[in-house]
């Protein structure tokens, strides 16, 4: 089987839970998530999304998840004052730089995007917790940006509830059910074209209206994109490799924040979400699935949005093959602005320090009379440095047009250093 990579795909769960080969995906599973990881996911395209997660836990009969919930609230209401217990105060975090030569043509880019330029992206994550004598353990999640920008500085902010039997409860500012538990094509890099990251050196924007968190840019979805809302969301132990997670969020208006004095008749509201993920080793195989659908309540649109997708990634030897589809319907008259996006690839971690990836992202969206269009190729290594270090070397190329007149086409070669602890 390959050694592990990080997905940073979801729930903390990352892809490969238990390897540091990758900067950005080793945080993920060491600090940022805080669930239950599986051992055999490979994937790490799902990392600018915060990265979403597959619980794993194995070996609970069915009988104590069944009485899970009144563990819970037995556990919180009568477990003795605890003697011995004391916090974790602990905290993780990760920086990527990216250096990278960018040749940008088309109709709509500004003047003058060519040439070398630097990417940096980093966070410190908080994540103190504590087990009290009855088995549960309570903890905090709080991810500061290293960079300036216009969201705010804060990623992400929520608490969980967990245990053996009960699974895990995410309440807070957090991206749903459904988003932590898809799968996507795997990749050993952290320059990520089934994001916006690339973006930041090619500003394909002008002539392709992705949207953030929608199927036409990334297998990471949300409905109606929204992103880190407060909403609450319970994930199952695992039974036999399979987890189910599912998630309320009263508005998706206020992102890391509250929503109090909000208007559902003027927001999207009521947002409801499922995902499930299996993941499985059979021999020298491993298997990982992931499932997604979210509906919600939109102010004025023709029709309530919804998102779905399916993703499978299958391991077998030192190669990695797996890959995704999705739909955003965002509920417009006609159609306009649903998207749909599919992803696929392959990754080889070859004996020594030395992975290898080859991928693609495909999305279009619905912008009347036509689509807009978005192709991204990525190939790239990764080599491990040491401990929470790695080095990548890639080139990317992307096309993305309106449907129409606006175009832009680009080419990256860049390296990158990775950082995790």
């Amino acid at each position: 089987m390959p050694r592990s990579r990080p997905n940073l795909c979801a729930l903390f769960v990352t892809t490969e839970a238990t390897s540091s080969r990758q900067g950005r995906a080793a945080l993920t599973v060491q600090a940022k998530m805080q669930h239950f990881i599986p051992k055999s996911r490979l994937t790490l395209e799902a990392a600018d999304h915060d990265t979403h997660s597959c619980y794993y836990e194995e070996g609970h009969p069915l009988k104590k998840h069944l009485l899970s919930t009144s563990a819970l609230a037995l556990g919180v209401a009568f477990a003795a004052p605890a003697t011995a217990q004391e916090w974790d105060v602990s905290f993780g975090g990760y920086m990527s730089q990216h250096v990278a030569w960018t040749d940008v043509s088309g109709t709509a880019p500004a003047p003058n995007q060519d040439g070398i330029d630097i990417h940096s992206t980093s966070e410190i994550i908080f994540t103190p917790s504590i087990t009290l004598d009855n088995g549960l353990t309570f903890g905090v999640n709080i991810q500061l940006e290293g960079e300036q920008n216009a969201f705010g500085e804060i990623d992400e902010s929520y608490m969980t509830i967990s245990s053996d039997t009960l699974g895990q409860i995410i309440i807070g500012s957090e991206n749903s059910a459904g988003y932590k538990s898809m799968v996507a094509a795997p990749g050993v890099t952290s320059m990520y074209i089934n994001s916006p990251s690339i973006s930041t050196f090619i500003p394909f924007s002008a002539a392709y209206p992705g949207g953030f968190r929608q199927a036409g840019l990334s297998a990471y979805t949300e409905v109606a994109g929204n992103n880190d809302v407060q909403r609450i969301t319970y994930f199952t132990p695992s039974f036999n490799g399979l987890t189910v997670g599912v998630s309320y969020a009263p508005t998706g208006a206020i992102n890391v924040g509250n929503s109090f004095n909000v208007d559902k008749n003027t927001v999207l509201s009521d947002i409801f979400d499922i995902g499930l993920n299996y993941s499985q080793t059979f021999g020298s195989t491993s298997v990982t699935l992931g499932a997604r659908y979210g509906t919600g309540d939109a102010a004025g649109a023709a029709s309530d949005p919804d998102t779905w997708g399916v993703g499978l990634q299958v391991g077998f030897g030192d190669f990695t093959v797996g890959g995704h589809y999705a739909e955003n319907d965002n509920g417009a008259a006609g159609g306009v602005g649903d998207s749909e996006g599919w992803s696929f690839g392959v990754t080889y971690d070859a004996a020594g320090p030395w992975a290898f990836e080859a991928l693609t992202f495909q999305g279009k969206v619905d912008v009347g009379a036509t689509d807009a269009d978005y192709e991204a190729y990525r190939i790239g290594a990764s080599r491990d440095l040491g401990p929470g270090v790695s080095w990548d070397i890639y080139a990317v190329q992307v096309d993305a047009d309106n449907g129409g007149a606006a175009t832009v086409e680009g080419t990256v070669i860049g390296t990158g250093i990775n950082l995790s602890f």
